[in-house]
């Protein structure tokens, strides 16, 4: 390859780094690795007889790997993409495969079971069980499967030790901080190993230095531990820690 051509294929992918949402700088990822696919998702919500359309034609790829935000206006869409990105919810039509799986094809236990093995989720509110330490809040994911109590332990003792909570296990949430409980919340969404994490707003109920630990965490996540991740977020800051920044508006990606 000559050296005018090297540069003309290099020109060409900054440009479809752009076309994809990456930012200017970040190395471009090519789709040949998507772990997400939506091809003309609509989600269309009734109220009464009046019909809500949230979601409207949406195509989406998502490289594996990839650390994406989700930004637009409240009522955008945001988290409705997510939810259809999680399993958490059926488009009204259109298809959505993720990690191989067509999720708008499986019932609803294989897709239960899709979840428990393949997402990670981080939410806004940090959904921990105020009777259960940190170490059995990270644990409880894992008494659905086969695993040995005492291998459900050092499972839930290992993703304590990678979100820095180590000397923290025998804590109830009531004796931790806000931080300290989305830490854990991280934890116990990373102790399966699953191949993407979905997080809705996770900073938005935290101080700006606690919001930036959380922040720093999620980077490990995506760069040492290759983990993918879908964040929606209103924080401009939170979004520029991802490699991606997507916008919607009406139901569409800008």
């Amino acid at each position: 390859m000559t050296e005018a051509e090297t540069v003309a294929q290099k020109q060409d992918v900054a440009e479809k780094g752009k076309e994809n949402g990456q930012k200017e700088g970040a190395p471009y990822r090519s789709m040949e690795g998507t772990l997400i696919k939506l091809r003309g998702v609509k989600k269309t919500y009734h109220r009464g007889s009046e019909a809500v359309k949230v979601l409207d034609g949406l195509d989406l790829d998502i490289p594996d790997g990839s650390y994406e935000a989700l930004m637009g206006p409240s009522g955008s869409g945001k988290t409705t993409l997510l939810n259809l990105i999680a399993g958490l919810d059926r488009p009204s039509s259109g298809s959505v495969e993720v990690a191989g799986e067509r999720l708008d094809s499986l019932g609803e236990g294989a897709l239960a079971k899709w979840r428990s093995r393949t997402i990670g989720f981080i939410f806004q509110s940090y959904n921990l069980i105020p009777v259960l330490t940190a170490l059995e809040n990270v644990e409880l994911p894992l008494l659905l499967t086969n695993l040995s109590s005492s291998e459900r332990k050092k499972r839930a003792e290992t993703a304590l030790r990678v979100v820095g909570l180590e000397g923290r296990l025998s804590h109830y949430p009531k004796q931790l901080s806000g931080g300290q409980e989305q830490r854990v919340a991280i934890a116990r969404a990373l102790v399966n190993d699953p191949k993407l994490f979905v997080a809705d707003e996770p900073t938005g109920d935290l101080d700006r230095q606690s919001a930036d630990e959380i922040l720093a965490l999620l980077e490990k996540l995506n760069k040492e531990f290759k983990k993918t991740i879908v964040m929606v977020t209103h924080d401009p800051a939170a979004a520029e820690r991802a490699t991606i920044i997507r916008r919607l508006n009406k139901g569409m990606l800008e």
